[in-house]
């Protein structure tokens, strides 16, 4: 499998529409082929990732009573701190070895679109201790929701439709930034005595539209090909990795791929990733978009809110919510 370096600069030159379209036409290429691909040339700084990465180092290191006063599970909205374990992505395997913080479009309690129709809205939860964290957190919110507006005009390119088409869709994004912090773990022996590394995160695919992930330098993620071997995705510098989820897939009608990959974590090692998952407005309708179905065909999929399919993948994941809904019931 062949993760391709894609320089995305010039998608940010308004003058040069064929520089554009060649970039647009190797993502597409990559989206079709392996479902990820790295981009360099955006406008966040190394700066700015050290900044965040030394936010996320802080907000793990704070006592567990402390992280635990904003758990997930006392959010309505699935905000705040999720403990080692916590999310199980392979269904077939034990919890994940990670502890996450989540955050997203941060609405006061109050706000016309909260409530049972839209439970995924609502305020976020933040650390008191940690100086400048939420408005530090929430211009990087709406910094990396601009690059991901701008990787998907160029998926609106390639799909000969309006460059903008994506961009109304995204007035009250449901989009996260998350921490991700992988404790140390010893490497086991195999069978034939080789020394392996544990998988921290297991098997799956995201749920939304695009993921942009920023890694630290020890590496771990790891994409599945056609084969089912397991191809690693290193660090490259002052880049992201940028992938498929499941909603685009449906939303291009299998166009694009939503590939499997998983997290291993590299012996006695602290592991930290940020990824910031770009999911549109609750109401969003996924249907067919333009392009993606042949004619006289039928798309694969029915419509679905983006709001309803997210809640779906939640309820799917996270223990704590299918234990809330069976209570509720």
């Amino acid at each position: 499998m062949h993760i391709p370096v894609i320089d995305i600069s010039p998608l940010y030159n308004e003058t040069n529409d064929t520089n554009k379209y060649t970039v647009a036409q190797a993502i597409d290429t990559a989206c079709q082929n392996s479902g990820f691909f790295y981009v360099t040339g955006h406008p966040i700084t190394a700066e700015r990732m050290l900044t965040i990465r030394k936010l996320s180092e802080q907000f793990f290191a704070l006592p567990a009573a402390e992280k635990q006063r904003i758990s997930i599970k006392l959010s309505n909205n699935h905000r705040g701190y999720g403990e080692t374990a916590a999310e199980q992505l392979d269904p077939s395997k034990p919890g994940d070895w990670k502890e996450s913080f989540d955050m997203g479009l941060n609405l006061p309690a109050g706000h016309e679109l909260i409530g049972p129709k839209r439970p995924l809205y609502g305020p976020n939860q933040y650390p008191e201790s940690i100086e400048g964290f939420q408005q530090i957190l929430e211009q990087h919110y709406w910094d990396m929701l601009a690059l991901g507006k701008k990787i998907l005009s160029a998926l609106a390119i390639a799909l000969n439709i309006n460059e903008d088409f994506f961009d109304s869709k995204f007035t009250h994004p449901l989009s996260v930034l998350r921490f991700l912090h992988y404790p140390p773990r010893t490497a086991h022996k195999d069978e034939t005595g080789a020394e392996v590394q544990p998988v921290a995160a297991g098997a799956h695919t995201d749920y939304g539209c695009i993921t942009i992930l920023w890694q630290d330098d020890l590496g771990g993620l790891q994409v599945q090909d056609v084969n089912g071997n397991w191809v690693d995705a290193p660090p490259i510098t002052d880049s992201f990795v940028i992938n498929i989820g499941n909603m685009m897939a449906r939303w291009s009608n299998d166009r694009y791929k939503s590939t499997p990959h998983r997290v291993y974590s590299p012996s006695s090692e602290e592991r930290y990733s940020i990824p910031f998952f770009v999911e549109p407005d609750f109401d969003t309708d996924v249907s067919c978009l333009p392009n993606c179905c042949k004619e006289g065909e039928a798309p694969k999929y029915e419509p679905i809110s983006a709001g309803d399919w997210m809640i779906y993948c939640f309820n799917s994941t996270y223990a704590y919510r299918t234990e809330a809904s069976t209570a509720e019931t």
